[in-house]
C-alpha cells in the first residue's frame, strides 16, 4: 500500500528531524548503507558451508578425528562468511551543513504542529 502524498511528506519531515538530531544514530538505520547482506557472499558461505559438512562426514567415515574437526572448522567458518555483513566503505548518504540546519529549524516547527495537534485531540475527548 502506498503513502498518500501528504504521508510522504511527514515522513520525510521526520527523517530530516531525526538527521538533525542525532546524525549516528541515523546513518546507522539508513536502509541503503553499503555495510548490507549481500547474494554472493551468502552463495559463498553456503557453499564453503556444504565442502566442510562433506570434509566433516569424511572424517566421520574414516574415523580419523582431526579431518572431522577440520570439516567442522570449515563449516563454521562458511556460516560466518554468509552471516557477516560485507565491509564495503562508501560515501554516507546525506546532505551538507546547510540542509541540516535548515531542516533543523523546519523540524522544529513541525514538532510543535504535531505537539499542537495531540493536544486538540486530548481535549476534544471526552
Amino acid at each position: 500500500m502506498a503513502l498518500s502524498e501528504h504521508e510522504q511528506r511527514l515522513l520525510d519531515q521526520l527523517e530530516q528531524q531525526l538527521h538533525a538530531d542525532d546524525p549516528k544514530f541515523a546513518h546507522s538505520m539508513a536502509s541503503s548503507t553499503p555495510r548490507s547482506m549481500s547474494t554472493r557472499r551468502i552463495v559463498l558461505g553456503s557453499l564453503v558451508t556444504v565442502a566442510g559438512l562433506a570434509v566433516l562426514l569424511l572424517g566421520i567415515t574414516n574415523q580419523f578425528i582431526p579431518v572431522g574437526v577440520v570439516g567442522f572448522l570449515i563449516m563454521g567458518a562458511g556460516v560466518y562468511y554468509a552471516t557477516t555483513k560485507s565491509k564495503l566503505s562508501g560515501s554516507a548518504p546525506g546532505g551538507g551543513k546547510d540542509t541540516k540546519t535548515a531542516s533543523a529549524s523546519r523540524g522544529n516547527g513541525f514538532l510543535s504542529s504535531l505537539e499542537e495537534k495531540w493536544d486538540e485531540r486530548k481535549r476534544d475527548q471526552p
